[in-house]
Formats: structure tokens, C-alpha cells, sequence
């Protein structure tokens, strides 16, 4: 029992300790004990401890009502005290980020909760909307949450959130594979020419440009680190006088924003690989000669010229069908990156620095769906979201 565990043995008994809130909001604390197996005191410290949240939530909720509460203070007090104790990280993430970053900024005037009408919401959610597509049907559907609360715990006695103008949005079209099927894609891609490429996408989010435009001398095998700095793009030639494309050479450009310039940590398992290329580059060299064209990249082609635009995700998608997977992208490589930092929990800022995004509001705008937990937002617009004043309850 050296484990962390919320009971312990003393004497001749389990005990575990608990905690209980008392009127005037202050905490008392003591230990309860005659357990004869530890899974009983855990069992009622579980029980110890919901009580005491119960408890604490009505106190809060009696205080609240005493003392006016103000719209903005009620909706901060909601998500600390109701909303983020029964969601999972990633929706707290993306909840945090509507409330905090969107939501207060635009609140221009704030006023009593119970003073709040369809007319002062709309223009609210209007001024909202402007930030980004995704903004004004996020930030209805998280004031929709929490007046739904505030009318079942007797702040207000109409929601006039169903009565708002919806906000629909296009959704980003962003197709991903499992954890399973990474695992396949990873165990197929390391026989294929093209394993340091997928895993640079899978692993560090590079864009395709990006990671065509990487050469050698970006990574700091010290540090562990590449620096990004250009990106190889096509350079169409129009012929002359007429609006037609003869043409189109690669070129390399300055990465697509100014945040794309960025200095990244890499995996040692991509910088494992990147020595097999090293290897296999010289190689090509000496056995080409001046027949080689050395331009440094590290994705090229035997005789060191960089390879088409279009080369790295023919590759892909001949590497997906012949193995039975869905058809991605370089791009969805890059999602299914910024994924995988969301499970992790990862915050936003950060994840939108490592993508190298020109505003934290395009990551916001691509990955709300994915830190969002779907059922509950179906379960919430199926409930919720009903014509109002209709002898339903609210």
C-alpha cells in the first residue's frame, strides 16, 4: 500500500480523511475510520468527497444569488465551478479559449444576469463573430451551457439563449486516422522512400513546402532542433500576351507566414532517420559524380534535384491504398500532429507557435472540432437548443 492512495491503515482499521464545508463557506477537515478492507474507505472517501462538491456548489450558488450576480462573474464562475468539473481537458481547452479570449473581450457592457435579453446576446454574439468564422456559433453554444444551468439553478427564470441568431460555420475538412492506423501507416511508411518525409509531417507538422524545402543545414544535431526558413513552391510561367501557363518551375520562398519562421525540437526517431538519408545522399553522390546536383535539400530525387509538388502525396496515397488505410494527406499529417497535442493537452498558444499559424485564432478556427466532444455538443443542441416558450422546460 506504498502507493499513492486516498487511505491508509492506523491501529486496527482503514481510514481514509474527508473534508466538509460548513455554512459560513469555511472548511473542516477530519478522518473516519473502522474500514476492514481499504476498497470500503476508498469507497466512502468517493462519497465523502461528492457530498462536500454538492455542498460547496450550493453555498456558491446561494451567494451568488444574494450578491446580483453580474453576467461576466456568473459565466467565470460557471466554468471554474460547474462546467470544467465534468469535462474532459481538451473541451475545457477549447472552452477556455471561447470564454477567456473571446467572449469577455467583446463584452462591451456588461450587465446583471437577470437583466440578460435575446437583443443584448445577439449583438454580443455578433461582435464575437467577427473574430473568426468558428466564433459566434462557439461562443452560442457555450452561453447556451451556462444559461441552461443558471435557469435550473434559479439565477434566471427564461433562457433567451434559443432565441438568438444561430451562427452556422464550414467546417474544415480534416480527415485523420486512429491511433491503430498511425501505428499501420508507421510500420508500412519505414520501408518506403518517403519515411523521413511522413514522419516530419506526423512529427513536427511541417508543411509540404516546408519539408521540400529542407535542407541538411537546418538541423542542429546538437540541439536537436531545425530551424524553419523557406519552403519550395511552383513558379508558374504565363506566356507571353496570352492566359495561358507554359510551364512552372520550383522555386523557394520565404515560408508561407512571418510565424512560420520557427526553430523546432525534433523526435529522436526523426533525427535517426535523417541520418539514414544523410547516408543514403552520399551514397548518391558517389556514385553520381558531377552528374549529382547537390542543393543540400534532404527530400530529392537519386541525382539530388528536388522532387514535384505533387511527388511527396502521390507517394502518400499510393502507400494508403495498397495497405487498406483512408487516403491523407501531407496535410492531414499535420492535423493528425496538432491531434495529438490536443490529447495531450497541449494549450493552444502553443500549439498554433509549433504549426507556425499567423494568429492563434487559425488554430481555434481548425481544431475546435477536434477538442470538442461531439456527443456532448449533439446531446446539448438536441436538448437545448428548442423553440423557446413552447410549455417545454428549459
Amino acid at each position: 500500500m506504498a502507493e499513492k492512495r486516498v487511505v491508509f491503515f492506523e491501529n486496527t482499521s482503514w481510514y481514509h480523511r474527508y473534508k466538509e464545508i460548513l455554512d459560513d463557506m469555511t472548511v473542516k477537515y477530519s478522518k473516519k475510520g473502522g474500514f476492514e478492507t481499504p476498497e470500503e474507505a476508498e469507497e466512502s472517501y468517493w462519497q465523502y468527497e461528492k457530498r462536500f462538491k454538492d455542498r460547496q456548489r450550493e453555498l456558491q450558488i446561494a451567494y451568488k444569488k444574494n450578491t446580483e450576480a453580474m453576467f461576466g462573474d456568473y459565466l467565470k464562475y460557471w466554468f471554474e465551478h460547474i462546467y470544467s468539473e465534468r469535462i474532459e481537458t481538451t473541451t475545457r481547452m477549447l472552452g477556455s479559449y471561447t470564454l477567456y479570449e473571446l467572449i469577455m473581450p467583446s463584452m462591451e457592457n456588461d450587465i446583471k444576469l437577470r437583466y440578460v435579453t435575446v437583443e443584448y446576446l445577439d449583438a454580443l454574439f455578433q461582435t464575437v463573430s467577427k473574430i473568426c468564422a468558428s466564433a459566434g456559433n462557439k461562443a452560442r453554444e457555450l452561453v447556451g451551457l451556462a444559461m441552461k444551468d443558471a435557469l435550473a439553478d434559479g439565477f434566471i427564470t427564461y433562457n433567451p439563449v434559443p432565441e438568438t441568431k444561430p451562427y452556422r460555420r464550414k467546417k474544415p475538412k480534416i480527415r485523420i486516422l486512429s491511433k491503430e492506423k498511425i501505428k499501420i501507416l508507421l510500420q508500412v511508411a519505414c520501408k518506403s522512400p518517403w519515411f523521413l518525409e511522413i514522419l516530419l509531417g506526423l512529427f513536427c507538422g511541417l508543411r509540404k513546402g516546408e519539408i521540400l524545402g529542407l535542407k541538411f543545414g537546418d538541423f542542429d544535431f546538437e540541439k536537436q532542433t531545425v530551424r524553419i526558413s523557406r519552403q519550395l513552391v511552383s513558379d508558374l510561367k504565363i506566356a507571353e500576351n496570352e492566359f495561358r501557363i507554359e510551364g512552372s518551375d520550383l522555386v523557394e520562398r520565404d515560408p508561407k507566414t512571418e510565424n512560420s519562421m520557427r526553430i523546432l525540437k525534433v523526435p529522436k526517431a526523426v533525427m535517426k532517420e535523417l541520418e539514414n538519408r544523410q547516408k543514403k545522399v552520399q551514397m548518391d553522390k558517389e556514385r553520381l559524380g558531377a552528374e549529382y546536383v547537390d542543393y543540400d535539400y534532404i527530400s530529392c530525387q537519386e541525382n539530388g534535384k528536388p522532387h514535384g509538388l505533387s511527388s511527396f502525396n502521390n507517394a502518400l496515397t499510393k502507400l494508403c491504398k495498397r495497405n487498406g488505410l483512408a487516403v491523407i494527406t501531407v496535410h492531414g499529417l499535420r492535423h493528425m500532429f496538432a491531434t495529438i497535442l490536443i490529447e495531450r493537452g497541449v494549450p493552444l498558444v502553443k500549439i498554433s507557435g509549433l504549426l507556425g499559424h499567423t494568429s492563434i485564432h487559425t488554430t481555434y478556427e481548425y481544431y475546435c472540432d477536434v477538442m470538442d466532444e461531439k456527443d456532448k455538443i449533439i446531446a446539448f443542441m438536441n436538448d437545448t437548443f428548442v423553440p423557446a416558450r413552447t410549455g417545454t422546460e428549459g
